[in-house]
């Protein structure tokens, strides 16, 4: 089926945010007694902020609580403005997809707070998607289809109707589970890595990626 439209993971497809939430996460969960390290947070991205933070703070047997989120968002959003950026390609992406005629949309299992203050500073307005489902909006996050499945129910198409782009491999794990092709990115994990949980197409990074890669 040809692709109608293409749905955007944020942190780490999008914006170049996961360096700043992972920064501000250990600096949050210090304040609570834990010392975690970067490579933490690895088998939690893209499973949104709750399962992120948790996830860690129970590996240092620290019960997770709604406290501990909040503080890490006060930190990641006095971080935000100076560190974060738009990958390269993306602006460009968006305009050749608007060309193309196709519906676009972002699909995060970060909380609503965090993706639109990320979008904000990278300059692309909301209204730019036909569709913003955020973290709050399904039951269920990544690496369960939930949150792909509800963006092209909103969009009104069918899943084999949507490309997915994701960097993560919970992401691209739920967006296969959604019966959607998918595209990853190297822009948090590795090819190797990557390929172990089934994309269509793997490229660099989203300046590499082609129309014909997104099944237009």
């Amino acid at each position: 089926m040809t692709t109608r439209a293409v749905i955007f993971d944020m942190d780490g497809v999008l914006t170049d945010s996961e360096p700043v939430i992972n920064a501000a996460a250990i600096a949050g969960l210090k304040e609570f007694g834990v010392a975690a390290q970067p490579e933490d947070f690895l088998p939690f991205v893209g499973a949104g902020e709750d399962r992120y933070i948790g996830g860690v703070a129970e590996l240092y047997g620290v019960r997770y609580t709604p406290a501990m989120k909040k503080r890490v968002y006060e930190i990641y959003l006095e971080m935000l403005p100076d560190r974060i950026r738009a990958f390269p390609g993306v602006h460009e992406l968006l305009d050749r997809l608007d060309a193309a005629g196709l519906k676009v949309a972002v699909a995060s299992s970060a909380d609503r707070i965090k993706v639109e203050a990320n979008l904000r500073a990278i300059g692309i307005r909301l209204e730019r998607f036909a569709v913003l489902v955020v973290g709050e909006d399904v039951a269920r996050k990544k690496p369960a289809p939930d949150i792909y499945l509800a963006a092209a129910r909103k969009m009104g198409l069918t899943p084999g109707a949507c490309c997915v782009v994701e960097d993560a491999l919970n992401g691209v794990q739920a967006a296969k589970a959604a019966g959607m092709r998918c595209v990853a990115v190297e822009q948090s994990f590795p090819a190797d890595q990557l390929r172990t949980v089934g994309p269509d197409v793997i490229r660099h990074g989203i300046a590499d990626i082609a129309l014909a890669d997104l099944g237009v």
